[in-house]
């Protein structure tokens, strides 16, 4: 009897792939999500310069964010939906090369509106990236094994969104903001080039295929206006307006519309009939908190630091670091366990509760809250996040049917980006009243302090009259430790605001369905499907010709059994 030699590198078990070529297939997709992330946080830090530079107001500052968020929220569940129908390869690049045109395009804007156009083609394809990573790894990679893998995505999270605002700070102080656009090119053709090598999918089966125009249209029509209308009440119009009234009503009339279109179509974007799965709304519950803690953190925590601590742009992506670094180390290391073990649900509980106290804790902190504290919590939020972000999805993936895995995993990224992009909304009209109550209060200070500045102090009054506030780090002591007081605290009373919504993300996951994880991908489980229901229907058919073929012995048998 012969013993072969071990393999240099042995298959995996669940797919027949080696971790090699897992790694290989998954290099395109791992740096066309790296291009998405890094040409969206690299105009962070410089959009103040871009905005002086094009003439642009405040509306225009938050039209230029709220135009890419929105139709990355919107566009999410159709990418979702064409993966269920097309070729996931062909579309994933052409989401890449739609996201990369339009950032190209906008490096070139000569006013304000052409850069918001271009910030929403952006945010479409920034939508196809977002929702066809997720479902593309399911084809390649069972449940059971893709926690090992989670923290690639983690990892290349955390360096695109604390490397971008570094690398667009440096470019715009050293060559010019426009070079902010432009730089996720060359690494854009490297990503197509290398998905159209070495991603290998497997074929979906041939059929007629219907888009649901009318749900698209609907669904965008309320989302959007729903979007804007959080976005903007507060600043352009007040909450209780007549605006606010007309914008509701067209949320109302398109989303009830939207809702009795599904119901009707054969190819539904969003399949009502996911509610009924358990996991699934569970699910969409928990990611709104997640969204909020995932985007809120991102955009408060940078003003925390530059308002309340004084440090500048580049320092502030620096700061930040212990939350990105929880992120990627616990999901590295608790998507490990998970693919080892087969258990997740108790690490995404865990995830839930660390999420919560986090947040709970970010809301104690104040301008001189030590450093080294600051950075531990940030760490636990950061952990939390990572701990249950991924693996929501991962739950959601197991549990569906292989053919809706496309609209239910973009369905949970929708949720998500919907619950942060209108949370981020709220919480910031919160922090305006915060800042804007608390500077009466320190008023008086706040005008001694300046009066003792004699001229200089002029300077900093006109600015602060204007609603402008300079650069804090550069201010004069006096001032800058009542500005830095007034922002520490209401920045904190932001994740006081946002902390109880930890609650929903516990109570949802603690009553999620405690599924074993399928060790099969996404064509295995619909190969194994069909093989099951070519079975069921022979023994049918067999069943049916014996009891028609043969009557008498039928009832031969019968009158047998009676005796």
């Amino acid at each position: 009897m012969s013993h072969s030699s071990a393999p240099a590198a042995a298959p995996l078990s669940d797919n027949g792939m080696t971790h090699r070529e897992v790694l290989q297939s998954l290099t395109g997709l791992l740096l066309g999500m790296f291009v998405s992330i890094l040409a969206g946080t690299v105009v962070s830090t410089s959009l103040p310069v871009i905005l002086a530079d094009l003439n642009g107001d405040q509306t225009a500052y938050t039209w230029v964010i709220t135009a890419t968020l929105l139709a990355t929220t919107v566009s999410t569940p159709i990418w979702g939906k064409l993966a269920d129908l097309f070729d996931r390869k062909m579309l994933t690049q052409l989401a890449l090369v739609i996201f990369v045109l339009a950032s190209a395009v906008a490096g070139f804007s000569q006013d304000t509106s052409q850069l918001i156009a271009m910030r929403v083609v952006q945010g479409l394809g920034a939508g196809g990236l977002t929702a066809l990573t997720q479902i593309v790894m399911a084809d390649i990679i069972s449940p059971r094994e893709r926690g090992k893998y989670m923290g690639l995505f983690g990892a290349v999270m955390a360096v695109g969104t604390v490397g971008g605002p570094l690398v667009g700070g440096f470019i715009t102080d050293s060559i010019n903001w426009r070079w902010n656009f432009f730089i996720a090119l060359p690494f854009a053709v490297v990503a197509v080039i290398m998905i159209q090598k070495t991603l290998h999918l497997p074929k979906l089966a041939k059929r007629k295929v219907s888009i649901d125009y009318a749900g698209i249209v609907l669904l965008a029509t309320g989302v959007s206006t729903l979007l804007i209308w959080v976005s903007q009440a507060g600043h352009q119009f007040e909450w209780a307006s007549a605006t606010t009234a007309w914008m509701l009503a067209i949320v109302v009339a398109a989303l009830a519309a939207f809702v009795v279109v599904e119901l009707k179509v054969t190819e539904p974007l969003i399949p009502l009939t996911l509610f009924r799965n358990r996991t699934f709304t569970l699910g969409v519950l928990g990611s709104i908190s997640v969204g909020v803690a995932m985007f809120g953190t991102s955009v408060f925590l940078a003003q925390y630091m530059q308002l309340a601590r004084g440090a500048n742009a580049t320092q502030s992506g620096l700061m930040t670091l212990p939350m990105m670094a929880g992120l990627l180390i616990i999901s590295t290391v608790v998507g490990g366990v998970i693919t080892r073990t087969g258990k997740w649900k108790r690490y995404v509980v865990t995830g839930s509760v660390l999420l919560t106290v986090g947040m709970f804790l970010m809301g104690t902190i104040e301008y001189d809250t030590n450093f080294f504290l600051v950075s531990v919590y940030m760490f636990i939020l950061g952990a939390g996040v990572g701990m249950v972000m991924q693996n929501l999805v991962l739950a959601v993936q197991n549990a569906v049917s292989p053919q809706e895995l496309g609209v239910a995993s973009s369905g949970i990224a929708f949720f998500r980006s919907l619950g942060g992009t209108v949370g981020v909304s709220v919480l910031g009209a919160t922090l305006g009243s915060q800042v804007t109550e608390r500077m009466g209060e320190r008023a008086a200070d706040l005008g001694a302090a300046i009066a003792a500045l004699g001229e200089q102090g002029k300077e900093i009054a006109a600015a602060l009259a204007g609603g402008s506030i300079p650069a804090v780090h550069s201010l004069p002591e006096g001032v800058r430790v009542i500005i830095e007081s007034v922002y520490g605290s209401s920045v904190a009373s932001v994740f006081t605001v946002a902390a109880p919504l930890g609650f929903l993300t516990i109570l949802a996951v603690v009553f999620l369905p405690n599924l074993a994880l399928s060790r099969q991908t996404r064509q295995q489980r619909m190969e194994a499907d069909a093989q099951k229901a070519a079975v069921e229907t022979a023994g049918a058919e067999g069943a049916a010709e014996s009891l028609g073929g043969s009557p008498r012995a039928v009832e031969s048998g019968a009158a047998g059994s009676v005796k």
